[in-house]
């Protein structure tokens, strides 16, 4: 596919992590923003500028910024310039859809100026509720997620990494991938509406139809560490940690208490995985007396050498160090010179594993309205 051109009025991180995915297939991304610029540019230590703070960096690398105020007539004709000139595939967008039509950003506008666009657009929860604002957290603890987080004595609890933007900005770039093909066959553009609330929902699928099928209410609601339905999967302490230890089926439970170490567990009533769930409590208990005897490194070996799957639970700075993984992430440099590392492309390869550094807020601003009227017919 050919390197495309899309335009993205963007802030926080939902769309802009989408966006980030359209830059690592090579697509020349422009980031609009008003002027008084992306909040997230705020967050975390400045290792960029006072506009370029740590938050905001790691989703906007290898973009181009552009500073549009869409309140005037004057910023909406540039923004028209820009569609038109730079013959742009793609437009995105999450601001309330409130705020589309006066902002000259919907769908019907654009394409007036740009037929055969496609449309992107995330919001909390779609046209439907278009002035109803949402953020990730409250999103998680509308949607049930929350409930489903934490200990099981313990308070609600948020995922430890922002799951609903994430599920939402990779709902939104495989949309477009898919109205990119069909455009291909059609010639037709596309308005895609992503609903941050509809997409988290969409991954209850574990869970949402134990409401009708008779569940006990245990599993439906938190249960730290462990494994709802396969037992025992947990985290269990060792002498210097814990280890996540987890047993998929009979098989892998005959293999793990056919070992010397946890031949102790081998008892009638948890030779299938229903009696293990009835006994859970106890099990947990009997597997964590076995593993605290043990470094974290001693069981991981008796593990792996059952065919077992196992963990160590590390940090974010030892999982970024594992042999299989550090080669693969990709790298930007700040304007002192700095190396900031990024995660890796989630499949494939990419020659490209070092990124232009995040923009300064409206870098681009003149040059691309320039380069945009220049090719106005």
């Amino acid at each position: 596919m050919k390197p495309l051109v899309v335009l993205s009025l963007e802030q926080a991180l939902s769309l802009p992590y989408a966006t980030s995915r359209m830059v690592q297939r090579g697509w020349r991304v422009i980031r609009i923003e008003s002027p008084a610029g992306d909040p997230n540019r705020k967050i975390g230590a400045p290792i960029g500028g006072p506009d370029r703070c740590a938050y905001f960096v790691g989703p906007n690398v290898g973009k181009q910024s552009v500073c549009l105020d869409l309140h005037t007539e004057a910023g909406r004709a540039d923004l028209h310039a820009i569609v038109q000139g730079l013959q742009v595939d793609v437009f995105c967008c999450n601001t309330l859809p409130g705020r589309y039509a006066r902002l000259g950003i919907d769908p019907e506008t654009l394409r007036t100026v740009r037929p055969g666009l496609i449309w992107a657009g995330i919001s909390a929860y779609g046209p439907g509720q278009p002035d109803t604002p949402g953020y990730d957290p409250a999103l998680q603890a509308e949607l049930g997620w929350m409930d489903l987080t934490g200990p099981a004595d313990g308070s609600p609890t948020l995922c430890g990494l922002p799951v609903v933007d994430l599920k939402a900005g990779d709902e939104l770039f495989t949309q477009v991938a898919l109205a990119l093909a069909e455009r291909g066959a059609t010639g037709q553009g596309a308005t895609l509406h992503v609903s941050m609330a509809r997409a988290a929902a969409s991954w209850l699928v574990t869970t949402l139809p134990l409401l009708d099928t008779g569940a006990p209410a245990g599993e439906l609601t938190r249960a730290g560490s462990e494994h709802r339905q396969f037992v025992p999967s947990n985290a269990y302490p060792t002498i210097d940690g814990f280890a996540y230890l987890a047993i998929g089926s009979d098989r892998q439970w005959a293999a793990l208490v056919a070992q010397p170490a946890f031949v102790e567990l081998d008892r009638p009533e948890w030779t299938h995985n229903g009696g293990r769930k009835a006994g859970r409590v106890a099990l947990h208990a009997a597997v964590a007396d076995c593993t605290r005897r043990r470094t974290t490194a001693e069981n991981l070996a008796i593990f792996q050498g059952a065919g077992l799957v196992c963990a160590a639970i590390r940090t974010v700075a030892q999982a970024a160090a594992l042999p299989w993984l550090a080669p693969l992430l990709r790298t930007t440099q700040t304007p002192t010179g700095d190396v900031i590392r990024l995660p890796p492309l989630a499949c494939g390869d990419d020659a490209r594993r070092q990124v232009a550094f995040a923009p300064k807020l409206g870098e681009h601003t003149a040059a691309v309205i320039a380069e945009a009227r220049a090719r106005l017919p």
